[in-house]
């Protein structure tokens, strides 16, 4: 393409990618109204306990990773435009009915008023619990629509850049949505809190949940095939088709390549590898993102309402998203300056990652020691960035060693083990903090009694769960053999 019809170029493309990296900001918002409402609001306001807190965010990871093993299929099946719509629309929907849930508790529990009331119940009543016990079903009705919705985002995502983008801007167009969750991540304590503080947790979940339907506004207008669009000129698409010759062949060569049926993929070593990958540490990202607020204003007195609270989340996950950019450029330092096999240079970098977790293991004494909730924060951040950097090359295994017609059976398999591993994380770690906590000194742990017995047993678990993951991977496939059919 010469460079003058590469200045009458028309955009489009770019338009498309900024509204993806939106959409993935909202899908993190979306999930983290519960996580910074719980502690303050919801936990009091419902009976909770953090076993209450547990099984729902336990169901959310389960029935996330359940709901991915069908959201490509469904996309690919609605088309990119009405699939995005219907995904985003669902979990914008289920976001909203979160606010609901007060209203319908009282609905349904004999001798309270309203919404108001529920708080004034006396606690440990049979009142109390059957609020409590009402209002977790209802909010794992709200979670599994959301878990529902949400599991469509990623599969859309990356359907638009391969409809919108040539080869070679993929990755670059990727890495612009996928910093939608560091973005999310980052603007939930410093918007969720204060909104729920000023207007109530049940606006937080419906002004924030309301973003998604804005979205769709914009979508259902902006967005159209390529060949359909009137914002795409006949230079644009002729850049955005420039691979489709070499795309058709190699499509040709997948169809013709045997796939590997799903019951067999359990009998390759590589794939057990993978899935113990998956299975240690997906659910330590989840515990971190999900029970971090609540350890905040446990431990040190800072609550996601707080100033402090605010800025000790922004600052655990500024860090996230600042060391996790370099987590894929490591394998290729190995592989172009010290001539390794790409595989070999990917678990090397595996296992440098697999020691920064490590740090989670200080969090708690350092936090405890020095009274300042910043060495958790900071620990736990560097705990948390060397997940991401971990999980981009565990991901990138998976074309080393499987056949392209099969990389996606195996990122499925994968995917649901993160799940099922996540969702036994935040269930022991719920009812293991009710049970610490009305133990009270009776329940030690290292030095630490209570509650922070308890969390300090979580954080050895996180810190250890990647170089056991490793160490078990090394010890299934030792060196690199890929599977032939």
């Amino acid at each position: 393409m010469s460079e003058t019809t590469k200045k009458l170029m028309s955009n489009w493309r770019w338009w498309l990618c900024s509204l993806l990296f939106v959409a993935t900001t909202i899908n993190y918002l979306d999930r983290q109204v519960l996580s910074l409402t719980y502690e303050e609001f919801i936990k009091p306001e419902f009976h909770w306990t953090d076993a209450n807190y547990g099984t729902i965010t336990s169901f959310f990871s389960i029935f996330y990773a359940l709901a991915c093993l069908f959201a490509g299929k469904f996309v690919d099946w609605m088309g990119t435009k009405k699939g995005y719509l219907i995904a985003i629309g669902v979990w914008s929907l289920g976001a909203c009915l979160h606010a609901a849930c007060g209203w319908a508790t009282a609905l349904f529990v004999d001798g309270v008023a309203n919404a108001t009331a529920l708080k004034a119940v006396e606690a440990g009543s049979n009142v109390a619990l059957a609020i409590s016990t009402t209002s977790v079903y209802l909010f794992l009705l709200c979670r599994g629509i959301l878990a529902l919705g949400e599991s469509g985002n990623f599969p859309a995502a990356i359907k638009v850049t391969a409809e919108y983008f040539p080869k070679k801007d993929r990755a670059f167009a990727t890495s612009i949505f996928n910093a939608g969750a560091s973005v999310g991540a980052l603007a939930a304590p410093l918007c969720i809190p204060p909104l729920a503080l000023k207007f109530g947790w049940e606006m937080a979940f419906i002004i924030i949940g309301g973003l998604g339907f804005i979205w769709m506004f914009f979508w259902a207008f902006m967005y159209d095939k390529p060949e359909s669009s009137k914002h795409v000129n006949a230079a644009e698409l002729e850049y955005i088709h420039q691979d489709d010759a070499e795309e058709e062949a190699e499509k040709a060569a997948i169809a013709a390549e045997k796939a590997i049926p799903f019951g067999k993929c359990f009998s390759y070593k590589q794939t057990w590898a993978f899935i113990v990958g998956k299975f240690f540490t997906d659910g330590v990202w989840w515990f971190f993102l999900f029970w971090a607020p609540s350890y905040f204003s446990n431990q040190f007195n800072a609550p996601a309402t707080s100033g402090l609270g605010q800025a000790l989340i922004f600052t655990l996950y500024a860090i996230v998203t600042v060391i996790s950019i370099f987590g894929g450029y490591l394998p290729k330092i190995f592989v172009e300056k010290r001539g390794m096999h790409p595989y070999s240079g990917r678990m090397l970098a595996m296992l440098i990652f697999a020691f920064f977790p490590i740090a989670a293991l200080f969090a708690q004494p350092l936090g405890v020691h020095f009274n300042s909730p910043w060495w958790p924060a900071i620990l736990i951040g560097l705990a948390a960035a060397g997940h991401q950097a971990w999980s981009a090359n565990l991901f990138s295994t998976i074309g080393d060693m499987f056949p392209k017609s099969t990389i996606a059976t195996v990122t499925g398999i994968g995917a649901f083990a993160g799940g099922v591993g996540s969702m036994i994380i935040q269930k022991v770690a719920g009812n293991l903090f009710t049970y610490a906590e009305n133990a009270g000194s009776a329940f030690q742990f290292l030095g630490f009694e209570g509650k922070p017995a308890g969390y300090f047993i979580m954080f050895c678990f996180c810190g250890i769960a990647y170089l056991v993951a490793w160490l078990i991977m090394k010890s299934l496939v030792p060196r690199y053999k890929k599977i032939e059919i």
